[in-house]
């Protein structure tokens, strides 16, 4: 029997399966939901003898108590079938064979549509239950945190904890945007970073047919390109010749300057082991590490100074006991050390653990002449175009390259 539903397309089909026979000798039958040419089969718990069906009618022949019960239960599940398809309509949710199956299987509550905080931290946990496997932990840090702002706006925007992911639109995330930048003083990028988590959750949702249309389309994301912070060689140089007074502050200078060496981010040389560091045929020692991040395998080649800090490091206490290459503190205490070290060397720049890794690509790799492509495989860059950018930044890059095109005029 077909059923025309607002714009939906709704068939109900009972029949047996003949093929797959329960111990008595009776045949199961099963309910297949059609919504606009998409089907679900579940079984409704009940069975029929194979000679006592009749499929052109959809029930079981005979006049007996047993038969007319099994038939009563069958228009009473396709009756079932339209209630729960009206109900998904007059709730605005997508009308689809799966739904309905789940809400007729106790999946799914009708009364409860899914909502965006709930399909949010469903989702959150599964990113959890997957560091080390196919997430890095500071991307679970990021989608934690992209959930809590967008609690904070729900809160903000509807008085609410949660709202039904079925009234998420284009409206939503265009002031959503608004707030990130007004309420959470976002710059654009980060907010951009926000609305990119909230769009896979988006994905998510229509994937499940949970909601019908798409509330990112017509919005496109473009970053703006930012002034990427680095050290000079002179203010480098002021930071590895200057003697601090307290020991914490030459610890965690003399950890900066490694990542100024290698390229390593903060979350790679707080794990970097000794077997991440290797000898070649040559004999050279490498750091061969995949990135905490991507995945992407590093190969850095040592210079002598990040080996002497290897070295001196070698029999730190917290080396000894988490069998480390370095003592590194948390990434809060390192940049706060940072800033009082930036201080007494008079560095005017905000300096922070990241700052090494742009001045490694920079200043101590791409400024002496080190291709983009090694420079890429150092940082364990997935595509060149991100390390493009640090190659847009060095006057002193440009300089050489002019002073080359002037030898070569001069006749």
């Amino acid at each position: 029997m077909d059923l025309k539903l607002s714009n939906n397309s709704l068939d109900v089909l009972f029949f047996t399966k003949k093929t797959k026979l329960l111990k008595n000798g009776e045949a199961p039958i099963c309910a297949r939901i059609t919504v606009n040419s998409e089907r679900s089969e579940l079984m409704i718990k009940r069975s029929v003898a194979v000679n006592k069906w009749n499929q052109n009618k959809e029930c079981a022949t005979g006049t007996d108590t047993t038969s007319r019960e099994l038939n009563y239960f069958i228009e009473m599940f396709r009756n079932k079938v339209y209630q729960v398809s009206r109900q998904l309509e007059s709730e605005k949710r997508t009308v689809s064979a799966r739904t309905i199956s789940d809400i007729l299987l106790g999946r799914e509550d009708p009364e409860k549509p899914k909502t965006l905080i709930e399909i949010f931290t469903e989702h959150n946990k599964d990113v959890h239950s997957l560091i080390g496997v196919d997430f890095a932990e500071c991307t679970a840090k990021k989608f934690d945190t992209s959930l809590l702002r967008l609690k904070e706006y729900i809160a903000y925007q509807y008085k609410k904890n949660d709202i039904p992911i079925s009234k998420i639109d284009n409206q939503f995330v265009k002031q959503y945007d608004v707030f990130l930048k007004t309420n959470c003083n976002c710059h654009h990028n980060s907010a951009l970073k926000h609305l990119k988590n909230l769009k896979k959750i988006v994905r998510i949702a229509l994937a499940n047919d949970w909601i019908r249309k798409d509330p990112f389309f017509g919005i496109s994301f473009t970053e703006q390109e930012t002034h990427i912070e680095f050290l000079s060689k002179e203010e480098l140089a002021i930071l590895v010749n200057t003697k601090f007074k307290v020991p914490q502050h030459n610890q965690v200078r003399d950890i900066f300057i490694f990542c100024c060496y290698t390229g390593l981010a903060f979350a790679d040389v707080k794990t970097l082991k000794t077997k991440h560091i290797t000898t070649d045929n040559d004999g050279s020692l490498w750091i061969r590490k995949p990135r905490q991040k991507t995945g992407v395998m590093c190969n850095i080649p040592l210079l002598s100074s990040a080996i002497k800090l290897i070295e001196q490091y070698k029999d730190h206490p917290l080396c000894i006991t988490k069998e480390v290459v370095l003592p590194v503190f948390s990434n809060i205490c390192m940049n706060d050390y940072l800033r009082d070290i930036a201080k007494l060397c008079n560095i005017t720049k905000p300096l922070t653990c990241h700052v090494a890794r742009h001045t490694a690509a920079t200043t101590v790799l791409l400024a002496n002449g080190v291709s983009i492509e090694n420079v890429a495989k150092i940082l364990g860059h997935k595509n060149i175009k991100m390390t493009q950018r640090y190659a847009k930044v060095l006057d002193s890059s440009i300089k050489r390259d002019m002073k080359n095109v002037e030898m070569s005029m001069v006749f």
